[in-house]
């Protein structure tokens, strides 16, 4: 594929700080930030609103097949049937829903074409679970980040304050979580062979993003 700007794909499981790493990174390169996982939990929340059971794939097939997508390029939000849900994609039913209808090929095929169209002309950082393995195997940079799962449990609880969820219900809501996306025989999680792997355990979210500045430095990405 031809691009006039390149791809920065950023993938890993949840709580590695992806969303905060690419928003950063993107705003450093001037590129566009893109949030995929923040569209499978939006897909998911309006397929629950419109009454479907998520785990029914022929109940979600129909519904991808009918439902109008867009994306606001203000709020860097995609809209679903001229609904916004992004106040709500954060919250951990969002992420439960997203966890099972994500396994789904009809959302995937879905989401995974809206991604590359809105990725076509490059110049974006775009962060999620398949974009280095599956919606931008041509990227330019492929980065993933990983975590121990005690230290992501902990970065999720935080996130999660007020929705009472203890850090054990957090940890192994995350175990599962982990478990749908590597498992799944749709785009699994894992790490592309040419993705750079960043620990994050111990490191703190400056660090991560000088770490991930470099590699585009020395993939030759960054306009001096």
């Amino acid at each position: 594929m031809t691009r006039g700007r390149p791809v920065i794909a950023i993938d890993g499981p949840s709580g590695v700080g992806k969303s905060t790493v690419a928003r950063s990174l993107a705003d450093k390169l001037g590129f566009r930030y893109i949030n995929t996982g923040a569209m499978y939990r939006a897909l998911a929340l309006a397929a629950d609103e419109a009454g479907i059971d998520v785990a029914d794939n022929e109940s979600m097939k129909e519904f991808c097949a009918s439902v109008r997508l867009g994306f606001d390029k203000a709020k860097n939000a995609i809209i679903i049937n001229n609904g916004d849900f992004s106040a709500e994609v954060k919250t951990q039913k969002a992420g439960s829903l997203a966890s099972v209808s994500s396994a789904n090929p009809s959302v995937r095929e879905l989401l995974v074409s809206f991604q590359r169209s809105l990725g076509k002309d490059g110049g974006i950082v775009m962060e999620g679970r398949d974009i280095g393995t599956v919606v931008f195997p041509d990227a330019e940079l492929k980065i993933f980040l990983d975590a121990s799962l005690e230290v992501r449990a902990e970065r999720r609880h935080l996130e999660l304050k007020g929705e009472r969820e203890t850090k054990a219900d957090v940890s192994a809501e995350i175990q599962e979580r982990d478990r749908r996306d590597t498992e799944r025989k749709e785009s699994p999680l894992k790490m592309a062979e040419d993705a750079v792997r960043i620990d994050t355990s111990e490191l703190g979210i400056f660090d991560v993003v000088e770490m991930a500045f470099d590699c585009a430095r020395k993939a030759g990405l960054v306009v001096k």
